[in-house]
Order: structure tokens, then sequence, then C-alpha cells
């Protein structure tokens, strides 16, 4: 044997080399599903149901809350049309009050004013002090009446013909005396020319208010006439006490 040939002589394998190689399991499918626990299922299942109980409860409740806002919206509509009749009551009858208020204001503004009028008269009541008709019979005749003192003297007269009246002094009426007395003119002249306070002269009617012997006890009215009249008087006077002396007296 050469030694070539000990050296292609194939020398015996190992055991261990000759061992069959290791098996392996494929991997497991990752599109497959585990099968879940009856108890998972079950669970799930009451859930579900817990869930539709609850709903049906949140429904019920909402329902019932919504009722109840209903029937509160209710009773206080009707509290506020309750509401708003008494208050159309009220002013209704706030209305009659104000009217009968309105009309009880005109009533006593008119009896204050009739008050004061019955006060002023009461202050300053008018008399009168004469008013039966008298004649003169000719131009020597005359008719006279003094001037209260204290009193607004309000003349007022007619006659059936012309006539002259006068408002004089007593100094006056002297003078007028005198004249008549030692001289030829008659008493319808004198009375108006020896001087006078006021005169209406050849008239038919007088309408005057003389007002100084308000504080002056000094004055007489005298009525003549050239011919024979029918004097009609109405003379009255005022109680207007001056608080001063007037007229011939100051």
């Amino acid at each position: 044997m050469t030694p070539t040939e000990m050296d292609q002589t194939t020398k015996p394998a190992d055991r261990a080399d000759l061992q069959p190689a290791d098996q392996y399991l494929p991997a497991p499918s990752r599109l497959g599903t585990a099968p879940r626990p009856a108890w998972l299922t079950t669970f799930q299942r009451h859930e579900r149901r817990w869930w539709t109980v609850a709903l049906a409860a949140t429904l019920l409740v909402t329902a019932l809350g919504l009722g109840l806002l209903y029937a509160d919206d209710q009773s206080n509509q009707a509290a506020v049309r309750s509401l708003t009749t008494h208050n159309e009551s009220l002013t209704g009858r706030n209305q009659i009050l104000l009217d009968q208020l309105k009309a009880s204001q005109t009533n006593l503004t008119a009896t204050l004013g009739e008050l004061a009028k019955t006060k002023a008269a009461l202050e300053h009541p008018q008399l009168t002090i004469w008013n039966v008709p008298q004649q003169i019979k000719g131009p020597n005749y005359y008719l006279a009446g003094g001037v209260p003192d204290t009193f607004t003297y309000h003349l007022q007269a007619t006659a059936t013909g012309p006539m002259s009246v006068s408002i004089i002094t007593l100094q006056e009426w002297a003078k007028a005396v005198e004249c008549f007395d030692y001289t030829q003119s008659t008493t319808h002249y004198c009375m108006h020319h020896q001087g006078a306070v006021w005169s209406s002269l050849g008239v038919t009617s007088v309408n005057y208010d003389f007002h100084l012997a308000e504080g002056c006890a000094d004055y007489i009215a005298v009525f003549t006439a050239a011919t024979p009249i029918t004097v009609t008087p109405n003379v009255s006077v005022t109680y207007s006490p001056a608080t001063s002396a007037t007229g011939d007296c100051s």
C-alpha cells in the first residue's frame, strides 16, 4: 500500500456527526383567534343588557322630567293667567277709584269755592238799605240819605224822568242849604253846585260804587229833579272797613 492510498482511505465518521437534524414546529398562524372563555361571553352579554336597561331608565327619567316640566309650565301659565286676570280686575277697580277720587276732588273744589264765597260773604256781608220807590215833587224837593261808614256804598236807582244825583260831604250839604235858604236858587240847583265828591246830572239811571266812606263818616247822597218824578232805588252796602281814614277824613 502506498502512502497515497493510505491518505485516501476514508476515516470512519463519528457517531455524533451521524445524528439526525433537529425538527422545528411551524410558527403559529397569526390570523387565528383564540377561543374566549364562556364566563367572558356571559359577562359581555349581561353588560349589553345592563346598558340597555340603563338607557331605558335614562329615557324614562328624561320623559318623567319632561312631563314634570310640562306640568309645571302649565301650572305656571295658569298662575300667570290668573295673576293677569287679577291684575286686570285690580286695574279696573283702580280706575274706578281714580274716577271716584277725581269726582271727589271736583266736588271738594266746588265745595271749597262755595266755602270761600260763604266766608267772603260772612266777612263782607252785603245788605240792601233802600229799595222803596219815592217821589220828587219838583225843583225844591229832594231825597237824601247818609252813606254809612265802614261800608262800600252801591248806588243804584232808576227814575221816570231826568234826575240829578250827587254824593257830597256834610260841609257841602251845609253850603247847599245856605244856598237855597238865602238865595233865589232852587234846591235842585244848590244841592249839586256848592261842591260835590261825585255827581251824575240829568240822568234816568245810576249805578256807582262809592268807596270813600269805608274809612270816613262824612258823606250824604242827594237826589233832585227839575220836574216831578218817581225814583226807584236799589241801594245796598257791603261791609268793608278800611284800615285807615279815607276820603274827606284822611
